[in-house]
């Protein structure tokens, strides 16, 4: 299958890239600059110039391509509602390309939009209140080319994807224990963070593409959830810092930007997911993950 990836170069999108080349499909992936389209030649990858906001390169990468996998996101947490838009318009973008061929189209989205504090299941809707909102338009966008002749599938993913090459949410945590002195947590950090290693969620990709009926929503969950207090005590003994705990009231003082996301109680499932394509999470969970050398030789992360 010729598959059109967006994000192929991204954390995700180059697992999910490789995963496919590894499995006899052909890869066109989506560059905007010279060294993305390097990265994917090497990789194996044909090359479609373009970005997430040309809606023209898009609707001609679908043209070109037996499936799609939309991977790719603006992670401006400046401006998430703007992101938020432009992918939801990518998204229909692609999905009118491939109305009424029956061609999969694999969407990305995230389980930061449920409701906080319960298990978030694959038929758990977006909760219209969460901060994450600006991605339930995407995930309602394609859902409903179900209608419109497109298999299409979406794939949530958890706040912790990690693995080597990890540049979210966790580095930027060691990051900030470095800088202050001490591996914090917001209050008594039982609050959860679901987790998934990046190749097992590429391989829930390729599966989604391959296997999944339309309309399908699916959880790239390995862990259901990790408790803040747990990651902050490894970063804290790899690091050799005190691991304290934060009042909420200081929280932002502490933590910058990642407060929000640091304050999170968002476990979820993929029970369903497992069930239903036979996936089964076969690389480390996140905390052994975490607990090796590579996590703390460099740390490097993005912020937006």
């Amino acid at each position: 299958m010729r598959v059109f990836v967006t994000g192929a170069t991204g954390f995700v999108g180059s697992a999910i890239v490789r995963e496919l080349i590894d499995a006899g499909h052909e890869v066109l992936g989506l560059a905007r600059s010279d060294e993305a389209a390097a990265t994917l030649t090497a990789a194996g990858a044909a090359i479609h110039r373009g970005s997430l906001d040309d809606l023209d390169s898009l609707r001609q990468g679908a043209a070109a391509a037996d499936g799609v996998i939309h991977a790719a996101f603006i992670h401006n947490f400046a401006d998430l509602t703007t992101a938020g838009e432009t992918d939801r318009l990518a998204v229909e973008a692609m999905g009118a390309e491939l109305a009424q061929s029956g061609r999969p189209f694999v969407v990305t989205s995230v389980i930061g939009h449920l409701t906080p504090g319960q298990l978030g299941t694959e038929e758990s809707a977006p909760d219209s209140s969460s901060s994450a909102k600006h991605r339930a338009g995407t995930e309602e966008a394609a859902l409903s080319l179900a209608s419109q002749g497109v298999r299409v599938s979406v794939v949530r993913l958890p706040l912790s994807v990690h693995g080597n090459g990890d540049t979210g949410f966790v580095p930027g945590l060691i990051q900030i224990a470095r800088n202050k002195g001490v591996s914090g947590y917001v209050e008594d950090g039982l609050n959860r963070w679901p987790a998934v290693h990046r190749l097992d969620a590429a391989h829930l990709y390729r599966l989604a593409l391959e296997i999944a009926p339309a309309g399908s929503v699916l959880h790239a969950i390995g862990d259901e959830g990790v408790q803040i207090r747990e990651i902050a005590g490894i970063i804290g003994r790899q690091l050799r810092l005190p691991v304290v705990s934060i009042p909420s009231e200081e929280a932002l003082g502490h933590f910058g930007w990642l407060t929000h996301f640091v304050s999170m109680d968002i476990p979820a499932s993929s029970s369903e997911t497992q069930e239903q394509l036979d996936w089964h999470p076969a690389h480390p969970a996140l905390i052994p993950d975490l607990d090796r050398e590579q996590y703390f030789t460099t740390v490097t992360y993005e912020n937006g």
